[in-house]
């Protein structure tokens, strides 16, 4: 995007179905997970480039033998610096032992990271300190083999401060108040209450301590763990975890707010947050690639079955349509239809734009992400201008010439790269008016491309803040002298903040919400904000479920289009000499081109959990209070 948008995380878990030495013998390494966990996680690198992590499991291994391995990074390049790390330690024992080169048992039993189950987490940091620290996966760790969780997940909970009480009220003593370590200590209670009662059972069955231990791992009721945990949970997520003896799960929220799709044969299973990752590394067809259901997880034990349990009912399906939008790889056959149709949709208000002059015109994209829709957006007025020439022709057919007919069948969209983003370049001043004059450049422009009866039109995934657009892109397009400048959002205003993983989570920074502040101030509206604050203010003590989003109000009194053009006056400029439009796509054509991903909450305000409404609200609170704080 042209904003900096950041998404919270991916993840990736393998699970062997076959002895290790079937690898070897087959794919001609003992090595095979963690090769395909390092593509898996590489595949994923849009999703988080923070911080990585990867933790491993052997199975069956003697009392007294390593079997959690775990490393993690938040260096600048943090994927290759974990596999660079796991590599050299296998390395350092092949080279001391030469002898482990063709002895798949002496490699298991000796060399770290080698295994049967493997959990990788790719990071964004949307809260908290970006420290080793809040790296996944998280380990809580036991003398007791089913008691050890492993934990990375691709999630935000609203009520975190709720379930560190839970976890107080239980008698324990938190280390701290991040929702990952929440969690999973959560389902950590759980887990041992399940085992200590799974004991006692096989105690009073007459079994020994050290003979009960197999039973609990096979009788362990992972769902139920689970179900337990997950009672209080409000937020979007994709949990994984796995317990030292071999179990392994992954859990998707009710309304399926974050991805998680699973891929299984006879060799293997496998999860990632996208398909094209499991489609492309694996090498298996689209439609063998399939999604996790909301509120339910999908469980591996430790003798290789597979189950796909509720664990919660399922609400309204909100999957994230940010995910289609922009955060997803576009590889994937859905998202890519998707995204062009986004473009497609839009044409009819671009054409308004322009006055229906498509030969004056030159359609672009920035970034390189929105190059889909923007291919989506070219179709869609090729065929409008093949329509054009068709109504010419039937109207013309007794009197066209063929050299009329040459010239009209000449006419073409025309389409540049205007735009090419300067990718070493960086804002290292601080002082706001130097800073300000490099954010302007980031991007270069293609001169000579361009006349001065010509609109230019350019896509965009999304407008966030318009920061970038206002003290860059708007500037640099105006440099080539267009008479017009259309700017084209394929997502529509983003309006309120998102608390399910995504990096916006302050209103003032939303610039639809600016927007329709100065509008409340110009049309003498604005006792409309005191109203709203008063009503956040007074459900501050009510229960989640009885919340209301207030904030609505705010953008009541404006059409879309009074919005729209309310932010191109306030991301142009004086200086600024071409006419500037913005256009965002409608609500009912999002839906339209993502039919499967109907979580619209940052344009609509209709949170798919109760505790959105509480953040929404809080938000609001914050920007009215002068308050630079998170809402969650």
């Amino acid at each position: 995007m042209s904003d900096a948008l950041k998404h919270e995380c991916g993840i990736a878990l393998v699970r062997l179905l076959k002895p290790l030495e079937y690898y070897k013998e087959k794919y001609g390494s003992a090595f095979y997970g963690i090769q395909k966990m390092y593509l898996m996680m590489e595949k994923q690198h849009n999703r988080g480039q923070d911080g990585a992590g990867f933790a491993s499991i052997k199975l069956d291994v003697e009392p007294g033998e390593r079997y959690i391995s775990r490393v993690r990074s938040n260096q600048a390049q943090p994927i290759q610096d974990v596999f660079t790390q796991i590599n050299e330690r296998i390395n350092e024992e092949l080279t001391a032992n030469p002898e482990y080169a063709d002895d798949v048992a002496a490699q298991k039993k000796n060399i770290p990271y080698i295994g049967e189950l493997f959990l990788g987490h790719v990071r964004y940091g949307t809260f908290g300190k970006n420290s080793i620290e809040s790296v996944h996966p998280f380990l809580r760790q036991s003398n007791w083999m089913h008691r050890n969780l492993i934990l990375a997940g691709n999630f935000n909970m609203t009520n975190v401060k709720e379930l560190f009480q839970n976890l107080v009220e239980l008698g324990q003593h938190p280390k701290e108040m991040a929702d990952t370590v929440t969690v999973m200590e959560k389902i950590g209670h759980f887990l041992d209450k399940e085992v200590m009662q799974l004991y006692q059972d096989c105690k009073a069955e007459g079994y020994s301590k050290q003979e009960a231990s197999p039973v609990i791992a096979e009788r362990l009721d992972v769902a139920k763990i689970l179900a337990r945990s997950a009672k209080n949970l409000d937020g979007g997520y994709a949990m994984a975890g796995l317990l030292g003896h071999g179990d392994a799960f992954v859990f998707r929220d009710p309304a399926g707010i974050r991805p998680a799709y699973f891929y299984q044969d006879d060799e293997i299973v496998v999860v990632a947050s996208e398909r094209p990752v499991i489609q492309t590394v694996f090498n298996v067809p689209f439609d063998e690639v399939k999604e996790i259901d909301p509120g339910s997880a999908l469980i591996i034990k430790k003798n290789g079955a597979v189950s796909m349990k509720e664990i919660l009912t399922p609400t309204v399906k909100k999957a994230c349509s940010f995910e289609r939008i922009y955060f997803s790889r576009g590889s994937d056959a859905e998202i890519y239809q998707e995204r062009k149709d986004l473009g497609k949709l839009i044409l009819p208000a671009v054409l308004k734009a322009i006055d229906q002059d498509t030969d004056n015109t030159v359609f672009s994209y920035i970034p390189n992400t929105a190059e889909t829709s923007f291919f989506g957006l070219v179709e869609a007025a090729q065929d409008f201008l093949n329509q054009r020439k068709n109504n010419y022709i039937l109207e013309n057919r007794n009197t066209l010439t063929a050299e009329t007919l040459k010239e009209l069948l000449e006419v073409k969209i025309r389409t540049e790269k205007v735009a090419i983003k300067d990718a070493k370049l960086r804002t290292f001043i601080t002082a706001d008016d130097s800073r300000d004059d490099l954010v302007a450049h980031v991007y270069d422009v293609t001169y000579g491309v361009i006349k001065p009866e010509d609109n230019l039109v350019i896509i965009d995934d999304s407008i966030v803040r318009g920061t970038t657009l206002k003290k860059s892109i708007i500037k640099m397009m105006d440099r080539l002298n267009p008479k017009r400048i259309v700017i084209v959002s394929s997502a529509p205003q983003i309006r309120y903040p998102d608390c399910y993983g995504i990096d916006m989570a302050k209103l003032e920074g939303l610039v639809a919400f600016r927007a329709a502040l100065e509008l409340l101030k110009e049309r003498n509206l604005y006792h409309i904000v005191d109203e709203v604050y008063a009503k956040c203010k007074s459900q501050e003590d009510f229960k989640d479920v009885d919340v209301v989003n207030y904030v609505t109000a705010i953008y009541e009194p404006f059409t879309d289009q009074e919005i729209s053009d309310k932010i191109a006056v306030m991301l142009s400029s004086p200086e600024i000499k071409a006419e500037v439009k913005i256009i965002f796509q409608t609500v009912e054509d999002l839906h339209v081109a993502c039919p499967k991903n109907l979580g619209d909450w940052y344009f609509t305000g209709d949170y798919p959990t109760p505790g959105g409404n509480r953040v929404v609200n809080r938000a609001f609170m914050n920007f009215y209070e002068g308050k630079d704080a998170r809402a969650y």
